[in-house]
Formats: structure tokens, C-alpha cells, sequence
């Protein structure tokens, strides 16, 4: 387990306990009571760093290299084996940073869609850290017209630093290609619900984030740009970012009182790489409910609830 900068005290009470117990096993001195008394400090500690978080903080947590991505969600919610991953946009490429297929979930037929970071330096590179290009998004795309064409609900997760920025996607219309996925998804005759499992950053994020139902784990985030980029477009550096993470208003509670999401996932305490088996399972349970609760309402009503819901984000009062 890696840990966090603000992570550091939790790290030591964890070496104190790994000593304690290592010091029992070789010495067979009885020292239960002592590594229990550490137990309840790691307790202890770990509420108070992560009851207490900054809005940069929870950025960092949810970038966590050990922080389970969108294939170990499919993996941990799908029924085992049902997962048919399809490939390519029938245009240009299969863009690796765009993953998605059919499965099923508790017999459940759905489409799972999500954007892909990469655990090794090879990985990463092909993944482009979960960057997509516009080959991506029309793979998403694809695959979301073919779930309408069979009445089969579409699940996206969201954990992208925004669209891959480079030259190429730009030549291949990565604006058009992200706007289209978002005229594209309003008018999409069939359940959308969509997951921000990490990263949910700019365009990137949206072109596969316009849900019926849009949730936040616990410690993700979720805004038009990256605390990082937006520090440098105002003060010209990185120095600011953790200023700027603050006034985005990018943390699950933010976007929740701000009408922008509406529920947020509960997640082991620190995060889902503490549990991802319970990260899991708190995600498949908040599908299949609200699955059961978009199939129960026209086609009509889901495409209007899901337009007013966007509609209504841009209204503003002076």
C-alpha cells in the first residue's frame, strides 16, 4: 500500500503495528494487547485525517495509484464471466483509453462504458492515463446506440484527467467528437447512469457523463477543469492549486448541494483501495436499484428528465 503525503502518520502507526506483531511471531512473547492498543490508534488516526479532508486532498486520494479503476469495477460488478468487451469506432481506431461492453449484473443485461488509466509505465502510455482521444468517444458512442437499439441500460464510470490534448486528437476533431457524444446522449432512448469513480474532469469527463442519474464515490472529484490547470491559467504556475481546488467546488458534498449530482457512493474509510470488494458492492447495489427504478418510466419521460436535469444546471438568478 502506497500512501499519501497526509497519509504519513497512518504509515507509521502501521509500521508500529507490523513491528509489534513480527516482534510477537519471532520472540513468542504474548503482545495482543499492545498491537490492539495500536489497532485503536490507526482507528483513530485514520478518522481524523480522512473525517477532516481538503478539497485537495480529496483530489490526491483520488488519484491514488493503488485506487481501483474502471476494469476492476466491471470486474468486481459484473457476474462472472458475462463481460464482453467490444473493441473500435468503425472509423479510424480502438482507443485504449475507452473501454466498454455488454454484461450483466445479477442476470441484468447492461452496456459498461468508462474511461481507463493504466497500473505500469507501458500501460499508462497505451491508456494515455486515461486520456481519450475522439476515437474513443465514438467507440462509447457506438456501443450506446447499440444498447438503445436493444432496450439495454448504459452504465459510464468517469476517471479522466480530461480528453488527451495532443495535436492528433485535435486534427480528428476531438470537440466535435465530444460534443456529438453529448447531443448524442441526451436523446438516448434508453436508461443512462453514470459513475465518477475518480477523476471526473472538463469535456473528457462529460462526453460520456450526461446520465438520467449521475453519482460520486466518496472521495472523487468531479469539475470543468483540474485544480492544477486551473491554478495555471489564473496565476500562471501550479503553486495555487490547492486555492483553486477549493473555489471549483469539485468535491462529492459540493456537487451534491450545488444540485449537480444526486446521491453520493459510501466508500471504505480512506478509500476504495482500502476494500475494493466493498467499493463494489456499495456501486452494483445503487445500479440495480435505480435500473429497477428508470425501466419503470417511458421512453418519453427518461429523455425529458434527462434533458431538464442538464437544462436546468445553467439557470442562474442574479
Amino acid at each position: 500500500m502506497e500512501y499519501l503525503e497526509f497519509e504519513q502518520p497512518i504509515k507509521e502507526l502501521m509500521d508500529q503495528y507490523q513491528a509489534c506483531a513480527l516482534v510477537g511471531e519471532e520472540s513468542g512473547v504474548d503482545v495482543k494487547l499492545a498491537c490492539s492498543q495500536i489497532e485503536t490508534k490507526i482507528a483513530e488516526k485514520k478518522q481524523e485525517i480522512y473525517g477532516n479532508l481538503t478539497p485537495w486532498q480529496t483530489v490526491q486520494l483520488s488519484r491514488h495509484p493503488d485506487r481501483p479503476y474502471t476494469l476492476d469495477f466491471i470486474q468486481g460488478i459484473a457476474d462472472k464471466g458475462s463481460f464482453l468487451e467490444l473493441h473500435g469506432d468503425r472509423s479510424f481506431a480502438d482507443d485504449k483509453a475507452m473501454v466498454g461492453g455488454l454484461a450483466t449484473i445479477d442476470g441484468n443485461s447492461v452496456m459498461l462504458i468508462g474511461t481507463q488509466k493504466g497500473r505500469t509505465t507501458k500501460e499508462r502510455q497505451q491508456r494515455r492515463f486515461g486520456m481519450p482521444n475522439p476515437e474513443g468517444y465514438r467507440k462509447a458512442l457506438r456501443l450506446m446506440k447499440l444498447a438503445e437499439k436493444f432496450q439495454i441500460p448504459v452504465v459510464t464510470f468517469l476517471d479522466t484527467p480530461g480528453a488527451y490534448p495532443g495535436l492528433e486528437a485535435e486534427e480528428r476533431g476531438q470537440g466535435e467528437a465530444i460534443a456529438r457524444n453529448i447531443f448524442e446522449m441526451v436523446q438516448l432512448k434508453t436508461p443512462i447512469l453514470t459513475y465518477v469513480i475518480g477523476e471526473g474532469a472538463s469535456g473528457g469527463a462529460l462526453g460520456i457523463g450526461v446520465g438520467n442519474k449521475v453519482f460520486m464515490l466518496q472521495y472523487t472529484w468531479y469539475s470543468v477543469i483540474a485544480p492544477e490547470s486551473c491554478s495555471s491559467i489564473l496565476w500562471r504556475n501550479w503553486d495555487h492549486k490547492e486555492d483553486a481546488a477549493g473555489a471549483l467546488k469539485l468535491t462529492p458534498k459540493d456537487m451534491l448541494k450545488n444540485k449537480i449530482i444526486d446521491g453520493i457512493i459510501d466508500e471504505p474509510l480512506g478509500g476504495a483501495q482500502y476494500n475494493p470488494s466493498e467499493a463494489y458492492m456499495n456501486v452494483k447495489h445503487s445500479i440495480l436499484r435505480e435500473i429497477q427504478i428508470l425501466k419503470s418510466k417511458s421512453v418519453k419521460e427518461l429523455v425529458h428528465e434527462r434533458q431538464e436535469k442538464f437544462i436546468q444546471m445553467g439557470e442562474w438568478k442574479g
